[in-house]
């Protein structure tokens, strides 16, 4: 009888395997044999994060993957959307204008075939110059100071040049990867470097090792003036976020979300977007700025569509995401 028993149970554990085994193999059907997820240029956030978090899905769902240097989240919006890129990271500011088909590497084209997965961040626009500069703030720059701001067509290129001269601000523009600027800065090539990325900046982190760097904050007055005039929010930079910093400095800021082509399988996107919201202390490992991308942050798409992936995943954790359609 034991024997009878224990051969039921094998004949049961076996018969369990082959079911989940095939519910595994049909739950992949039209899975993409590999993945690439459009960054920005290295020395950023985005390349930081996007590189980890690639390994990390390959490494979990078996599927090649990595991330690809590109423009940022202009460019990326446009090759999630045509499918040459199945991810992407965007900051919605532009991605509201890829949406409405007004993006500067296609006007008139509705980039509808984006579709929202996951909040990542808010991208603080923060400034930074050598210490030996003397600008501390923002009406040290004199005219025509020779300031980087990014990769073209980046969220810093499309909107920290308006920022600055709506204060009024006179400066001379360039335009290049965050790393490349870096070594512009420290070289004496450029006066300040305005960043639209997550902090920390790897690239200021890196210029601290290296020499004194002063953190540029917006003052009172300044921050009042950008908030009237774009889609911005305040945002607080920590003391500790570096260690030229002795006190939090005042910025502003726009929130980035994960996108994801809207005709990737529904199963294969809800799987990535179920990893990496439940494996949230991975991701802070990561990059620290992941400690915002979390269910929390939703509400913060209002017009982009859900994929459908994500969206069942997140209506399964009893979210509402009625605040954007989903796309079906």
């Amino acid at each position: 009888m034991h024997k009878l028993r224990t051969l039921a149970f094998a004949t049961l554990s076996a018969t369990t395997l082959l079911t989940s085994a095939l519910a595994i193999a049909e739950d992949r059907t039209g899975w993409p044999s590999n993945f690439t997820i459009g960054t920005a240029s290295q020395g950023g956030t985005y390349f930081a994060y996007g590189s980890g978090w690639s390994n990390f899905i390959a490494e979990q769902t078996g599927v090649s993957g990595g991330a690809e240097v590109t423009g940022g989240p202009v460019q990326n919006m446009a090759l999630v959307h045509t499918g040459d890129l199945a991810f992407g990271m965007t900051t919605m500011g532009p991605a509201r204008d890829a949406f409405d088909g007004k993006s500067p590497l296609a006007p008139g084209l509705e980039m509808d075939n984006v579709c929202a997965m996951f909040p990542l961040y808010e991208t603080p626009f923060s400034m930074a110059a050598l210490a030996s500069s003397g600008i501390n703030s923002i009406s040290d720059i004199k005219a025509n100071a020779r300031i980087g701001f990014g990769p073209a067509g980046s969220s810093s290129d499309e909107y920290f040049p308006k920022m600055l001269e709506t204060l009024g601000v006179k400066f001379v523009r360039r335009n290049g990867s965050w790393d490349d600027l870096g070594s512009q800065l420290q070289d004496g090539l450029l006066d300040a470097i305005g960043f639209a990325a997550g902090v920390p900046i790897p690239t200021v982190s890196q210029l601290e090792v290296q020499t004194k760097v002063n953190i540029v904050g917006f003052s009172e007055a300044e921050i009042a003036t950008i908030l009237d005039a774009y889609p911005v929010a305040e945002f607080i930079i920590p003391a500790s976020t570096y260690s030229s910093l002795s006190e939090d400095s005042r910025a502003v800021s726009m929130w980035n979300f994960t996108v994801a082509n809207c005709d990737l399988p529904e199963s294969f996107v809800y799987q990535v977007t179920k990893l990496t919201m439940e494996n949230n202390e991975r991701m802070q490992s990561i990059h620290q700025a992941a400690v915002t991308s979390t269910a929390e942050h939703l509400d913060k798409n209002t017009f982009l569509p859900w994929h459908p992936g994500a969206a069942r995943y997140f209506t399964e954790q009893g979210h509402n995401i009625d605040s954007a359609p989903i796309n079906n």
